[in-house]
């Protein structure tokens, strides 16, 4: 017996139906934690981002299992679900840069520490601006989306690609199994010679 070769459409719904199904787990289980762990902190703000992007991975997951229910429109979900995580984690990076406030920073000021910035001969006034500086140079929002960028925005761009190969899989009619199994007969009749 011979093998059917998968065609290029059928290697291509396979490794998107792979791909949706552990990113989508991946962010839901990720979203899910950081969901609890915000709860136990008491930050409920964190708790509905965490919401948010956990929504975003039951979009891929939404997605993955209309795709295999021969659905070509759980694409369409796989696409919009990156473009969605991506958007929630750009707002987030947004408004952590924008979250710099010189009187919350100041008010945090011991007494100590201003003698000692006194001793070293820093004025109050001066020290807005370097931690400003440190702020914004080390805080890691930059990095978080940028990476988001290449990785949502990439996969954005991967299942987008891949649709028409992947609709084309699936308005084929199933592949056939190679070494089906033949029929059985019922046991009221005798076996065929």
């Amino acid at each position: 017996m011979t093998t059917v070769e998968p065609t290029k459409q059928d290697k291509a719904l396979k490794r998107v139906l792979k791909i949706s199904r552990v990113n989508g787990w991946s962010v839901v289980i990720f979203a899910g934690l950081g969901i609890l762990l915000a709860l136990a902190l008491g930050d409920l703000a964190s708790a509905g981002l965490g919401l948010l992007v956990g929504g975003a991975g039951w979009m891929e997951l939404h997605g993955h299992k209309r795709l295999k229910r021969r659905d070509p429109e759980g694409m369409t979900w796989l696409v919009r679900s990156q473009m969605f995580l991506l958007s929630v984690v750009l707002v987030y990076c947004a408004s952590r840069l924008g979250s710099f406030d010189n009187e919350t920073m100041l008010s945090g000021l011991t007494p100590e520490m201003e003698s000692l910035l006194k001793e070293s001969g820093i004025e109050r006034a001066d020290l807005v601006p370097m931690v400003r500086l440190a702020f914004f140079s080390t805080y890691i929002t930059i990095t978080v989306a940028a990476l988001t960028v290449l990785y949502q925005g990439g996969m954005a761009f991967y299942y987008r690609r891949k649709i028409k190969l992947v609709t084309e899989a699936l308005a084929a009619a199933p592949a056939v199994p190679a070494t089906a199994p033949a029929p059985a007969q019922p046991s009221h009749l005798p076996p065929s010679i």
